[in-house]
């Protein structure tokens, strides 16, 4: 499975995609399966909006009991981590992604902020 994410312009933060727009959180990401020939096009569509997000594309994800989770350690901190959003902020709002963080290797136990957000020049 996968998932299209981006940095949202105005302020930096991730967002993932859905039904044609940004969604703040992970847990409401359309989730793609590998062999969907919509995953291309919302990655298309998603480019297709340089005033709105930067550095759009798609992730890979697994699933581990039922929770579905980025597959690559950066993109669950990325995505789910403390080091997004202060206080776990909008991450936290769903309760399962902060148990699917906390089996990324202990990155939930992070109190700082880290910058992940690729900048172009």
């Amino acid at each position: 499975m996968k998932a299209l994410t981006a940095n949202r312009l105005s302020d930096g933060d991730v967002v993932f995609w859905n039904a044609g727009q940004w969604v703040e959180r992970f847990a409401d990401a359309h989730l793609f399966a590998d062999d969907d020939p919509a995953g291309p096009e919302a990655e298309m569509a998603g480019k297709g909006q340089p005033t709105v997000v930067i550095d759009v594309y798609l992730i890979d994800l697994v699933e581990s009991q039922g929770v579905w989770t980025p597959l690559s350690y950066r993109e669950r901190i990325r995505a789910l981590g403390p080091t997004n959003h202060l206080h776990h902020g909008k991450q936290a709002e769903g309760g399962t992604v902060i148990a699917a963080l906390q089996q990324a290797h202990g990155a939930s136990r992070s109190t700082g902020r880290v910058n992940l957000i690729k900048r172009t020049k």
